[in-house]
C-alpha cells in the first residue's frame, strides 16, 4: 500500500502490539531481579520479534534471563474499519 504507514499496514494483516516484561538478573547483583517492559508489532503464534530480541539479550547483554511474560492484542479488528470507494466535498 502506498502511503499507508507501515505499522498500520501490519496491523490489517493480523500483527498484535506484543508487549514482553523481562525479569533478569543484575549483572552486579545476580540474586536481584531487574524487570524491563518492551512493547513491538508481532506475529503470534510464533512472535518472530520477540523470539529475535531475546536471542540478541542473551547473547549481547550481561544480565541472564530468569523468565518472560507475555500480553498481546489486536489493535485493529475487522469490525472497527471499513474501506470507503466515494468521498463527498463540500466546499
Amino acid at each position: 500500500m502506498h502511503g499507508v504507514d507501515d505499522d498500520f499496514t501490519r496491523q490489517l494483516q493480523d500483527w498484535r502490539m506484543l508487549t514482553a516484561e523481562v525479569l533478569y538478573h543484575m549483572p552486579d547483583h545476580p540474586h536481584v531481579l531487574q524487570s524491563f517492559t518492551w512493547q513491538t508489532l508481532d506475529v503470534p503464534p510464533r512472535f518472530p520479534r520477540l523470539i529475535g530480541f531475546l536471542d540478541f539479550w542473551s547473547h549481547s547483554i550481561d544480565g541472564m534471563l530468569h523468565s518472560v511474560r507475555i500480553m498481546h492484542d489486536a489493535l485493529i479488528r475487522p469490525a472497527e474499519y471499513r474501506f470507503v470507494d466515494k468521498e463527498l466535498r463540500l466546499n
